[in-house]
């Protein structure tokens, strides 16, 4: 075999890892340094400045990761969703992003099309076409070829891997049951459903996967705070349990939750009973708009302060003794740090 064929066969290498055969393949950055940072954060009108992605884009992060809401679409016309994509491309502080950083993303609910919408939005795969037109997503990769817009990426910082797995809330969520007794907004909907068949499958596949050493794992909505009256996976309680249950039952890898959506910023964490380590939750929303006003909500997983100024999320992730170390991170849109945690597993 001649010199530049193996050449060739090593730089493909260089930005494609193979699970075993009959599966995906996954996208993988590689790091050349000892620790990757990735930024994150949904909620951004496309009506608004980026001023936030100021702070991104000096931060220099590998990755960013859009976690919903990434426009206000709210429509079944997807020319009106499409224009509204490409005003939020066109600004110059993401394109400065896009110039110096992977970006990759799922949507929520406003992005998908209807607010607090699940599987009965009638243009859903229409709208995840939009969506991967945003983002950016090759013809070819495998999200193209299945319903609903889950997607896993990998990171490999020396000779760890670290999964992104990117959920997909909307396209197969049953429907949400409203509250018209209290000042919640929803009850519990004791055996809806969040993720749908496959996608349970393809997650329970890819957390079983034992080449991987950390895993992020991306929710548009918040997984374990469950006092909220909003949306969130305790309003299917059953889907939530079987999450947990899925991160018992796959392994001792350690995962850590990024979520959106709530216009706040906050660290929740829960310890499970069969868990080898404690599972954290960070939500950062929102990029362009958030509550703005303290005001007091309940959350028995909260770890610090309840952050209501505009922000994003940030992870330094490096590995100590085999173990991921994250210095997880929310930063307003003036660069400075409002609630830091450093997670040693």
């Amino acid at each position: 075999m001649s010199r530049s064929i193996l050449l060739v066969i090593f730089l493909l290498s260089l930005f494609t890892y193979c699970t075993n055969p009959g599966e995906e393949s996954q996208s993988v950055l590689q790091i050349d340094s000892n620790q990757t940072r990735i930024a994150f954060g949904s909620c951004a009108h496309s009506y608004d400045t980026l001023k936030i992605f100021e702070p991104i884009n000096e931060l220099k992060p590998d990755m960013f990761i859009w976690l919903g809401d990434i426009v206000y679409g709210d429509t079944h016309d997807m020319s009106v969703l499409r224009e509204k994509y490409d005003i939020q491309k066109a600004k110059p502080e993401y394109q400065q992003l896009l110039s110096q950083s992977k970006v990759i993303g799922t949507w929520d609910d406003h992005d998908y099309g209807i607010n607090d919408g699940g599987k009965y939005y009638s243009m859903k795969d229409e709208s995840k076409e939009e969506l991967l037109r945003f983002l950016d997503v090759p013809t070819s990769d495998p999200i193209r070829k299945r319903e609903g817009a889950y997607s896993k990426y990998g990171v490999q910082v020396e000779d760890k891997l670290v999964k992104i797995l990117l959920l997909d809330t909307r396209y197969f969520r049953d429907t949400l049951n409203a509250d018209t007794v209290t000042l919640a907004r929803y009850l519990p909907n004791p055996e809806g459903d969040m993720l749908g068949a496959a996608q349970w499958q393809w997650l329970e596949q890819e957390l079983s996967d034992d080449s991987t050493d950390f895993f992020i794992i991306g929710s548009s909505i918040q997984l374990i705070a469950e006092e909220q009256g909003f949306e969130k996976w305790a309003n299917f309680p059953a889907a939530r349990n079987r999450f947990f249950d899925l991160l018992e039952k796959t392994g001792d890898t350690p995962a850590l939750i990024i979520s959106g959506d709530r216009h706040i910023a906050e660290m929740s964490m829960i310890e499970l009973e069969d868990a080898s380590y404690p599972v954290y939750d960070l939500t950062a929303s929102g990029l362009t708009h958030t509550w703005g006003m303290s005001r007091d909500e309940p959350n028995k997983y909260r770890q610090g302060e309840l952050i209501v100024s505009k922000n994003f999320g940030l992870l330094d992730i490096k590995f100590v003794n085999g173990l991921p170390v994250v210095e997880a991170k929310v930063i307003n849109e003036v660069g400075e740090t409002l609630l830091e945690q450093t997670i040693q597993y």
